[in-house]
């Protein structure tokens, strides 16, 4: 099965749609407009839409509702986390600002405090926020 994310006017996904292989193939060979044109099919001629890999082999990221599409670096991101969580390039995934911790515990980013919180512990709430 092949995966396609719909794009609205902004780039943003909008749904994911599953395609049957059968339709992509084009001599033998599975091509990627096929599957726009069987989408478009359904969905209509004016959609806009984009292959999207469940393995994360192309495109860097499996495309979500939500996601850009980046043209420029031919990948679905995600939506920014924090304003202080910088992309890597290479992987086009959010980072946060301080590596997480290797440990063997698992942790949760804590926004107010703006560092790794082993999950067992209390996050840290503002007492204005409450």
């Amino acid at each position: 099965m092949a995966h396609f994310a719909q794009l609205d006017e902004n780039n943003t996904v909008i749904q994911v749609a599953v395609v049957h292989n059968n339709e992509l193939l084009d001599n033998g060979t599975e091509s990627e407009s096929k599957g726009i044109t069987f989408c478009q099919s359904i969905f209509g001629i004016d959609t806009v839409w984009k292959q999207t890999s469940y393995n994360c082999s192309f495109r860097k990221n499996f495309a979500g509702v939500g996601f850009k599409y980046d043209a420029l670096r031919d990948a679905f991101l995600e939506t920014k986390p924090y304003d202080n969580w910088t992309l890597n390039n290479t992987t086009c995934k959010w980072e946060a600002p301080i590596p997480y911790p290797t440990d063997g515990r698992r942790h949760a980013w804590d926004g107010y405090t703006n560092s790794w919180r082993d999950v067992g512990e209390r996050l840290a709430t503002p007492v204005e926020n409450i």
